[in-house]
């Protein structure tokens, strides 16, 4: 029963996003005021080119104590190698690749576009779905 439900039925269709441009600070206070641990990183044209997380953050945490500095954009901190997923692809595979990777979230492509974002919270809620 769960092998059959799919990303596209659990993810975030509407992802808040960063540009590489954004001020890594004001990133952070997005974060937090959106109350999630990352965001896709899009160019002007919307294609996916990073993800800034919790993690990255911590970047510039350590940056700011040695560097006396709280400047950065959010491009020079991001992550470059992207991990996706398709809307199509199994909960029970996403929680294989959760369980193998320190990833929280896997944003959703089609095409190469960007279609949404899948936490490990979204696969608990499909788990508390079948019951």
């Amino acid at each position: 029963m769960l092998a059959k439900i799919t990303i596209a039925e659990y993810m975030t269709k509407h992802v808040f996003t960063v540009k590489k441009e954004t001020s890594v600070l004001q990133a952070i206070t997005s974060l937090l005021a959106h109350k999630v641990t990352c965001a896709p990183v899009v160019d002007e044209h919307g294609k996916l080119v990073g993800m800034f997380s919790e993690k990255d953050s911590m970047k510039v945490v350590l940056n700011c104590a040695y560097n006396q500095g709280m400047s950065g954009k959010v491009g020079e901190f991001m992550t470059k190698e992207i991990l996706t997923v398709n809307a199509d692809d199994s909960v029970v595979d996403l929680a294989e690749r959760f369980k193998d990777s320190s990833v929280r979230s896997f944003p959703v492509c089609e095409d190469g576009a960007l279609i949404g974002i899948v936490s490990r919270t979204d696969v608990l809620k499909a788990l508390i779905s079948i019951k």
